[in-house]
């Protein structure tokens, strides 16, 4: 259970859509009640569904970060889906044009092999399986899921790792579009954190850890460095250090 629990680490810290926060959290309700009711079976479907929302977090972040490479990742796709792709208001519309292998292939675009992507994608053909009447219980006993929980995180840590400079430059270009703190949104600066960063970026604790990491020093010379460094600040009091190791 409590590797289970870390996945929470790496999905958003919070959402602009009331709808979706209750997505999340029924979804974790689902899991816990069946894991302690030892209703294992379901408890890996609902799993399995935080995994696949991890990944379409990640993916949302890609498109932002490489609108280009996003765009050219999606030949071969019917000219309707690449559009509709390209449009999507949320991660979660992703799936309307979508089958759920197909968008792992995106992952390849933060330098994931398709042998990775391979690893990545797997747990959606043993999903399928017990999504359907087999006459088999897949997860028996709580070694069988712990097991498959550990196989999943592995992977979910392995994408997490390749994000980190998708993450560096969502967060540069937040930096940088608010070097005019005249043109926030907000006039309080954790006020355009959250809104303008972790609700539009989908930002996790773990993605908010490599922005605090972020070399503010770095953008001492160019324009509206005071401005930068108040958000920068304000990250870091919003979500400091400390909070994030305990959720980790």
């Amino acid at each position: 259970m409590d590797e289970a629990l870390e996945l929470g680490t790496y999905l958003p810290q919070s959402f602009a859509s009331a709808d979706e926060q209750r997505y999340l959290d029924f979804l974790w309700s689902a899991f816990q009640t069946n894991y302690e009711a030892e209703r294992y079976e379901f408890a890996s479907l609902a799993f399995h569904l935080l995994y696949m929302s991890f990944v379409s977090f990640s993916i949302w972040q890609i498109r932002l970060a490489k609108p280009e490479q996003f765009a050219m990742a999606m030949v071969g796709f019917r000219s309707d889906e690449e559009g509709s792709l390209m449009d999507c208001e949320s991660p979660f519309k992703f799936y309307d044009r979508l089958k759920e292998s197909q968008i792992f292939r995106f992952l390849k675009l933060i330098g994931c092999t398709n042998q990775q992507v391979g690893e990545f994608a797997k747990f959606v053909k043993r999903r399928n399986k017990i999504a359907h009447p087999t006459g088999t219980v897949f997860f028996n006993d709580r070694p069988a899921i712990d097991a498959e929980i550990a196989d999943m995180m592995k992977e979910v840590r392995n994408i997490e790792a390749h994000m980190q400079p998708i993450i560096f430059e969502l967060y540069r270009r937040f930096l940088t579009e608010r070097a005019d703190d005249e043109l926030w949104q907000f006039s309080a600066p954790g006020d355009e954190v959250t809104a303008n960063l972790l609700h539009a970026n989908y930002m996790s604790a773990a993605d908010l850890a490599f922005c605090r990491t972020f070399d503010i020093a770095s953008l001492q010379a160019e324009p509206g460095h005071v401005a930068k460094q108040t958000l920068h600040q304000a990250l870091i009091a919003l979500y400091p250090p400390e909070e994030a190791e305990a959720a980790a």
